[in-house]
């Protein structure tokens, strides 16, 4: 299976998988003095994360070991976590903490009984830290399990500043409006649109946040839980006003067919590599590293974002992605790992990393200025004054079979949409039988 990456905040590691790199070494880190509350233990934290996101997670563990003088060593899983955590287990070489990257998996572990309920001391930081709504998504039955360390906006629409200058078009408020500056773009020389259909997860992020701003954060949860059906009349409607962009081959860059064929990396490129096909990417904050890393671009300047417009007449849309802290119950230092969540629940945590750049936090009371550009420091400011009104991508929310497979589920079934977008029903049909069989299995 191949599990989508929502967790790369600048697309670093999206840059890491381009170049060929490998994860870096997860050997132990040297204890910051033997005076130290922790010293002489050693916490394992196993995680998704390699190339820069696991350098820059190395520096936040450092901090850590500075202040408690606990030795840390990172393992790095792969896309894979769930199965690699579950050998690890079963092998009687349980990490300490997991940061897991979908909710689907979270509440997977809490129900094999895995987890470790959060410590009081880590609660209370929560509560009073962060909105409520990151506290739901780390809990199951009513216990609070994870800790939402890191987390992506995917909510912006990227944009090459010189391109809508060009055209002579501002930053659109409703989508409309957004269809109606990307025809304005596209006679100015340029395709409006770069779409990376080639990575089904692209569309399911293009399908919420039209549907959460179009239907309502109520009917987005109750669809994410799968306690509306997908031939619900809201799905067939958010369905059309997709299709309404992906059938408009003056829209997208090399009509339907060329959007198949593009990955997420690719869509980047075609608005901001060497040779311009377009002028808008839509995806997460992420899009930003890959413009900056790969490309050169200054963010601000040459590259820049606007929030992903109103669709008629709802409220613009704020959808979120993250990895969460958690503790695994037959850890050997559990008692140390959840030290270290206590560690991460705070904004002196969020800072180490935030100040590397490469990431968001939901922590209210991580200071801004910690960011290291304007950019970024929007981007975060949008995410956390979003507060309870933020929802968690939907598509995570699911099943695997259903939502993070690669070539089966609504991957497949929107690309099938994007390459004819002529039968919203028809789609929406095939979304819940599929959606119908992943969540009975």
């Amino acid at each position: 299976m191949m599990r989508r990456r929502t967790t790369l905040l600048t697309g670093c590691t999206a840059l890491a998988l381009a170049l060929g790199a490998t994860a870096c070494g997860g050997g132990p880190v040297s204890a910051g003095g033997g005076d130290k509350a922790l010293s002489g233990q050693t916490v394992t934290v196993a995680g998704v994360w390699s190339g820069s996101e696991q350098k820059n997670f190395q520096k936040v563990l450092d901090a850590f070991t500075e202040k408690t003088g606990a030795k840390t060593r990172f393992v790095s899983t792969g896309d894979n976590v769930s199965t690699v955590v579950g050998s690890k287990i079963e092998g009687g070489n349980a990490p300490d903490v997991v940061m897991v990257p979908q909710v689907g998996v979270l509440q997977q572990f809490a129900e094999k009984g895995w987890l470790k309920p959060l410590s009081p001391a880590a609660r209370q930081t929560i509560d009073a830290d962060y909105a409520p709504v990151w506290k739901k998504y780390g809990s199951v039955d009513g216990t609070l399990y994870g800790l939402y360390f890191k987390a992506a906006h995917k909510s912006t629409v990227w944009y090459s500043p010189d391109a809508l200058t060009q055209a002579g078009v501002t930053p659109p408020k409703t989508y409309d409006e957004l269809l109606k500056a990307g025809h304005t773009v596209s006679d100015s020389g340029l395709a409006a649109f770069s779409v990376a259909g080639q990575d089904g997860w692209t569309l399911t992020d293009w399908f919420e946040n039209i549907y959460l701003s179009q239907a309502g954060p109520e009917k987005y949860d109750a669809l994410a839980a799968h306690k509306l059906k997908w031939t619900d009349p809201t799905v067939v409607r958010a369905l059309s006003t997709l299709g309404k962009l992906f059938k408009d081959k003056q829209l997208i860059a090399g009509g339907q067919k060329e959007a198949l064929n593009t990955d997420f990396p690719g869509s980047v490129e075609k608005v901001f590599g060497p040779k311009p096909e377009a002028g808008m990417v839509y995806e997460g904050d992420f899009v930003a590293g890959v413009a900056h890393d790969q490309y050169g671009k200054s963010i601000g300047k040459d590259a820049d974002f606007f929030p992903f417009p109103a669709v008629d007449g709802g409220t613009a849309p704020v959808v979120s992605g993250g990895d969460a802290a958690v503790v695994l119950k037959d850890a050997k230092n559990a008692g140390a790992g959840m030290k270290l969540l206590e560690y991460l629940a705070t904004p002196e945590a969020a800072a180490v990393w935030a100040k590397a750049g490469g990431f968001l936090s939901p922590n209210k009371k991580l200071d801004l200025a910690s960011y290291g550009d304007e950019v970024t420091r929007a981007t975060a400011k949008s995410l956390v004054g979003a507060g309870d009104s933020v929802r968690f991508d939907m598509s995570d929310q699911a099943p695997a079979a259903f939502g993070g497979t690669k070539g089966t589920g609504e991957w497949k079934l929107l690309q099938d949409f994007l390459r004819d977008p002529s039968d919203p029903k028809g789609t929406a049909a095939k979304l819940e039988s599929a959606a119908a069989k992943a969540y009975q299995g």
